[in-house]
């Protein structure tokens, strides 16, 4: 509509020939330094990489109140998710430099519940991962309806993220047939992969902590599978 959406687009403009797009959804604060940190990983590893702005003009949040009012607005209006990432992918999928048809999504806490829904939406993406994100969700799915392989990296001890949720998302996946795997790292709590997270957890109360290990092999493990995937 008339919303402005600002992204951040990052490639490696020595290399020549067309390669994979990867949209990075990033967490509740919005489109900040760590978003754009992943896209630049990405590049170096030969991608074009989006992070995708879900609120609009570029709006970021400084404190869980403000965040969490922004992630309420594009949670609680599913079409306006929807267009956004739609926008998204339709600006990645259009720069010179990326492959028709060959796109990923990888979304962190907030973005990665929003990357879990497009593909449960069937949105034409041949990857999506998900790091530390909310598994629930109030789209069902049948058989045939998720066209993306999927990767979950879930930290075991997060209260974000009960074993409830984790065993439910295993059952409507499974019953769905959805090519998918999730790793649960024992002992590790929400925004694992992100340095910030224990400042985080001390300056609002939160109940987040950064893993070495976990960020490390979840970050691994993302490259073999977007390796494998694209070949």
């Amino acid at each position: 509509g008339d919303t402005l959406m600002k992204g951040y687009l990052a490639y490696d403009d020595s290399i020549k020939e067309k390669r994979a797009g990867v949209l990075v959804v990033p967490e509740w604060w919005g489109v900040n330094d760590y978003g754009r940190k992943r896209a630049r990983m990405l590049a170096e590893q030969g991608y074009v990489a989006l992070v995708v702005d879900m609120y609009g003009n570029g709006q970021t949040a400084g404190n869980p109140k403000d965040a969490g009012a922004l992630a309420g607005s594009v949670n609680k209006n599913p079409q306006v998710a929807l267009a956004r990432f739609q926008a998204a992918e339709r600006f990645l999928g259009k720069q010179p430099n990326v492959r028709k048809g060959e796109l990923a999504a990888l979304g962190y806490c907030f973005g990665g519940g929003v990357v879990l829904n497009m593909a449960r939406l069937g949105e034409p993406l041949k990857a999506v991962v998900s790091y530390h994100g909310v598994l629930a969700s109030d789209i069902a799915i049948k058989p045939g309806d998720v066209k993306a392989k999927l990767r979950v990296f879930n930290g075991a001890a997060d209260p974000i993220v009960p074993p409830a949720q984790v065993d439910s998302f295993k059952t409507d996946m499974d019953n769905a047939k959805v090519d998918y795997l999730l790793v649960d790292y024992p002992e590790v709590k929400h925004t694992f992969t992100n340095r910030e997270a224990d400042s985080y957890a001390a300056q609002f109360g939160l109940p987040l902590k950064y893993d070495a290990h976990a960020d490390s092999d979840s970050w691994t493990k993302t490259l073999e599978f977007l390796k494998a995937t694209f070949k």
